[in-house]
């Protein structure tokens, strides 16, 4: 981990450089300094980019518990039983393929413009993920590891508990991780529609307002913001999946 932050920081260190060059040779309000974007966080951050930053962690938090709360579930059912897999598959296989940010209309139709819509696209984003890596994890897992428990007369819950979802944990952090990326960009289009709170707000009110360092504040705040997520999953599967190192 502490060779993971050293990269990240000398990434970030060669970003500023090549921002800080850009910005002394173009010499445009459009490209600030990133040393007068640093200042301007600091000025405004808990005045005004705090409380926006606490909306789109809360949705993404949501949208998170959400999916893996049906997510899991269902994914834990399709790889335990073969007849349940069949049943489902081919509704996970129409639907996922399907771009979530084209189903934003529909979501927005039904759910209002409020942080409701919000949370149901995060959920549509992580929750296929979730069911096809906890599928693919427990398949993964050879018969012989967790039959031997069955003959002894183990309930289904221990070995779901000892046996299944630890097999599948990698994969599903994998997951995860993954979707989260495409999570925030789309999290970013959606706080652009009916709402005054989140980064996707802030960043695009500053541009309407052409206050151009504040929309490099509000973008450096979302990557932050980003870059903690990642953080934060490292650390967990660091934590739980010690046995895949």
């Amino acid at each position: 981990m502490r060779n993971r932050l050293a990269a990240s920081c000398l990434g970030a260190a060669f970003l500023f450089v090549v921002w800080l060059a850009l910005a002394e040779l173009v010499q445009l309000p459009i490209i600030p300094s990133p040393v007068r974007v640093a200042a301007n966080i600091g000025e405004i951050f808990f005045g005004g980019i705090a409380v926006h930053c606490a909306y789109s962690l809360g949705r993404i938090l949501a949208g998170l518990l959400l999916a893996v709360a049906v997510g899991l579930p269902i994914g834990v059912l399709m790889g335990w039983s073969r007849s349940a897999d069949r049943l489902l598959a081919p509704l996970v296989y129409l639907t996922y393929p399907t771009p979530k940010i084209a189903l934003l209309p529909i979501v927005m139709l039904l759910f209002g413009l409020g942080d409701g819509s919000k949370t149901v696209m995060l959920f549509l984003i992580l929750v296929f993920q979730i069911i096809i890596a906890v599928r693919d994890g427990i398949r993964a897992v050879p018969e012989e590891v967790f039959y031997p428990l069955a003959s002894l007369g183990a309930p289904f819950r221990v070995i779901l508990r000892e046996v299944l979802l630890p097999a599948s944990l990698p994969k599903f952090m994998t997951a995860i991780r993954v979707a989260m990326a495409t999570a925030i960009s789309v999290l970013f289009f959606t706080e652009t529609f009916g709402t005054q709170y989140g980064m996707g707000y802030f960043i695009m009110d500053a541009w309407l307002r052409v206050n151009y360092l504040e929309m490099y504040s509000g973008i450096v705040v979302l990557s932050a913001m980003g870059l903690i997520l990642f953080v934060i999953l490292d650390l967990a599967e660091q934590r739980f999946c010690r046995w895949e190192k």
